[in-house]
């Protein structure tokens, strides 16, 4: 960034054409955040106290769950701090800092979601080496992997959106710091900007998706052999919580990309189903969805029943 900015800060002016409606989004926004951070620790609880959920595929869980409390965490706040009537002002470095941590947490949670499509190849295709491939080394070594392409990728974003001078309006027509909303009051050209930022994450975005597909696809193949109606259910259903999560996740970036005219109200919207309410889907679908989070949770919560004082 450059010290000699003349801009100190960033006004966020919120989801456009919501006027009047910032106690009603302020109540429904202050729940929907509650509830992802207790739903997604609950299974991180359920994940770390349950030895026998110390298996990859928990592993990456608990990592997802520790991602969707962050990721709204990165907008959620700011935005319930001017719905209840404090400033809409947000600074310099702040509003950089917001870019950085969005798209970091969001490509690295994507790459996560690519890492727990191959852990669910591995196990239904290949079986008798799922032991040997993902051994402990290897989960550790595509987390970091995952970290570094998130790191790299928001790096890339905010150096090219923050090298640009903003000497002229600050107001954000948006409720958080985005690229295409802080790109337009930039005093020079924002095009190499803009062009970076929409190849590299429609590049990614591509990737994992590919990744995804591909995984499902032997996934699928794999299972339709499985002769026993029982076999094919169980495996389906090791499943079947990752692919739900995914289509939240990827949904609302697809219909993103697939606008012919960009509506600020339709991709506001979008971006708050993707930021705020998706992480609070996956703690319900994989807490409902899977028997044996379910399992550890009901001890949990028998436990710290049977030592509470009566």
């Amino acid at each position: 960034m450059r010290n000699h900015t003349e801009l100190c800060e960033f006004i966020l002016l919120g989801v456009p054409h919501t006027q009047g409606l910032e106690t009603l989004f302020f109540v429904l926004f202050s729940f929907i955040y509650l509830f992802t951070l207790i739903g997604n620790i609950l299974i991180l609880t359920a994940v770390v106290s349950s030895s026998a959920l110390h298996t990859p595929m928990y592993f990456f869980l608990g990592l997802l769950s520790i991602y969707d409390m962050l990721f709204p965490s990165v907008t959620c706040p700011k935005m319930l701090s001017y719905l209840s009537g404090q400033s809409h002002a947000i600074s310099y470095k702040g509003c950089a800092t917001q870019l950085f941590f969005y798209h970091f947490l969001g490509s690295t949670e994507g790459c996560l979601y690519s890492v727990m499509a191959y852990d669910r190849f591995v196990a239904i295709c290949q079986p008798l080496r799922y032991t040997l491939t993902m051994r402990p080394g290897v989960c550790v070594g595509l987390v970091l992997g995952a970290w570094m392409v998130g790191s790299l990728h928001a790096s890339i974003l905010t150096y090219f959106t923050f090298r640009l001078t903003y000497c002229g309006p600050n107001q954000v027509g948006y409720f958080f710091c985005d690229i295409p909303a802080v790109l337009p009051l930039a005093c020079d050209d924002g095009s190499l900007a803009q062009t970076v930022s929409s190849t590299a994450v429609g590049f990614l975005a591509l990737m994992y998706w590919f990744i995804i597909c591909v995984s499902y696809v032997h996934i699928g193949v794999a299972i339709l052999k499985i002769r026993s109606a029982e076999g094919r259910k169980k495996a389906f259903s090791t499943c079947s919580a990752h692919l739900t999560a995914v289509l939240c996740a990827f949904g609302p970036v697809i219909i993103i990309y697939l606008q012919s005219t960009p509506s600020p109200l339709l991709g506001a919207v979008v971006q708050i189903l993707n930021n705020i309410v998706s992480p609070m889907l996956n703690s319900l679908i994989y807490s409902l969805r899977n028997k044996e989070v379910k399992k550890s949770l009901k001890r949990v919560f028998l436990k710290v029943v049977r030592t509470s004082p009566e």
